[in-house]
């Protein structure tokens, strides 16, 4: 069950605690709205000590869990398998924090949409439980009839996108007949304050391998400019057939995260149809 707090927007997020805001604490999302910030987010508190928010910051968008067992030292991505209703569980790849305790979605906006009808929600996470068994959280989602639509809204996200239902399974299998032949190399953000972050960019490929409409699906932290430094390197971007290098390529979409550390990017550039990853070496 859902309890209004505003501990997990106050002090997990940090970005709730400014006064002046518009708030709404209906039978919906608790909804923060802050012009000066360019945010719109909505947020839930359980009373297992689990918060979940989505926001709009400045045109980025993000989801959040927070209130999870710490990640450990050093750590850097952790696997939740989330299950909606009866669906089937779902393992996703979530990015940590300098916060231990809180994890940020690679897909953020296709998890919002998942939230927006309430019910049930599984989260688990491996290993993490006392003895390395598995912990799991149960949760019991309100319907979203408008405060998750507005942060949707505010980043240009549609409320339905049937492109969802692509998203797999991260079950490590490699992406079918499609390769990197010039992997996107973004220069280290300038005047940048923070050591390390990420972008995830979904893009449809052409003929001859160039990306087209690419997105920032997500970045960390939302201000560090990972995600416009990856959206400026993917005009030099290939990808290739695998199978048949000089054939033409399919129109695919796909999905692929760069990280940047201490000042330059790492080398783990992943590629996908959907968010079945494969890390290129």
């Amino acid at each position: 069950m859902a309890i209004r707090s505003r501990t997990l927007a106050a002090v997990a997020l940090a970005v709730f605690a400014s006064s002046g805001l518009a708030q709404d604490s209906s039978d919906d999302w608790d909804a923060t709205v802050d012009a000066e910030r360019r945010l719109t987010a909505a947020e839930l508190e359980f009373n297992n000590g689990l918060g979940i928010a989505v926001r709009c910051v400045g045109g980025r968008y993000d989801a959040l869990i927070g209130g999870l067992p710490p990640a450990g030292e050093g750590v850097e991505t952790r696997v939740l398998t989330l299950r909606f209703g009866e669906a089937s569980p779902v393992e996703q790849r979530w990015n940590t924090t300098r916060n231990p305790n809180l994890a940020v979605s690679e897909l953020p906006a296709p998890f919002a949409r998942a939230l927006r009808q309430g019910g049930a929600l599984q989260v688990m996470l491996p290993g993490a439980g006392e003895g390395g068994r598995n912990l799991r959280y149960v949760l019991d989602l309100p319907p979203s009839s408008a405060a998750i639509d507005r942060t949707l809204e505010a980043c240009d996200r549609p409320l339905v996108d049937p492109r969802d239902a692509e998203i797999q399974p991260l079950d490590g299998s490699p992406p079918a007949g499609i390769e990197w032949e010039t992997p996107p190399r973004p220069e280290f953000p300038a005047r940048n304050r923070y050591e390390s972050g990420f972008a995830v960019m979904s893009c449809l490929t052409r003929p001859d391998g160039r990306l087209r409409d690419c997105v920032i699906e997500s970045e960390h932290p939302i201000d560090g400019g990972f995600g416009q430094a990856t959206v400026d390197s993917a005009e030099n971007a290939r990808v290739r057939n695998a199978a048949d290098r000089s054939a033409a390529l399919p129109v695919r979409r796909i999905i692929y995260r760069t990280n940047f550390r201490n000042g330059v990017v790492g080398a783990d550039i992943y590629i996908a149809p959907s968010s079945r990853l494969r890390r290129q070496n």
